[in-house]
């Protein structure tokens, strides 16, 4: 394997709320773990919107439990999780694996079930394929980022180039279910 698939996620989708428990259950996720800050919400607002609400209520009404995965602080993320009534681990130093691995006890599953949400390549993407989780890249809610974060975004870019560039699978596609258009 090079060095460059281990950014490589396993679908790259719009957004997170294109993410259906229908195709979640088709691709037998029982679970989900996902990032909290431009994945699920904004990180420069901390409330949930209404379509992350909908969002989360649509995983719980089809039995689908969802821990949020962060790198921030617990004072950041403890009040987000407690209005959503979500799990979370916070401080999650991804991309190491042992919160990875936190979060799958939480959730109770095997790996095989469960997939991982996140809008960074070198956070999300990363920690999810060094435990062996299959992942799915999302766009930022948000168009601006924390200052920690834009250092990683123009790593990011040139990584998801290059990965682009390389397999056309890797293409943003509006669902877990779109296929992939071949080149004319």
């Amino acid at each position: 394997m090079a060095f460059i698939d281990n950014f490589k996620p396993t679908w790259m989708v719009d957004s997170i709320y294109n993410v259906t428990p229908d195709e979640l259950e088709e691709h037998q996720f029982t679970g989900v773990i996902a990032d909290l800050d431009n994945t699920l919400i904004a990180w420069d607002n901390p409330e949930g919107t209404e379509i992350t609400i909908k969002w989360i209520r649509e995983l719980k009404n089809n039995n689908i439990p969802l821990v949020i995965l962060s790198n921030n602080s617990y004072r950041r993320i403890a009040p987000v999780a407690k209005a959503l009534q979500i799990k979370f681990v916070h401080r999650g130093l991804k991309p190491l694996p042992y919160k990875f691995e936190r979060a799958l006890n939480l959730l109770g599953m095997d790996k095989e079930n469960v997939v991982m949400v996140g809008d960074q390549v070198l956070t999300d993407i990363l920690g999810a394929n060094l435990v062996d989780l299959e992942s799915v890249l999302v766009k930022p809610i948000a168009t601006t980022d924390a200052a920690v974060t834009r250092l990683n975004r123009k790593v990011e870019k040139k990584i998801l180039n290059r990965l682009m560039r390389n397999d056309s699978n890797m293409k943003w596609r509006h669902s877990l279910n779109e296929p992939i258009k071949p080149k004319n």
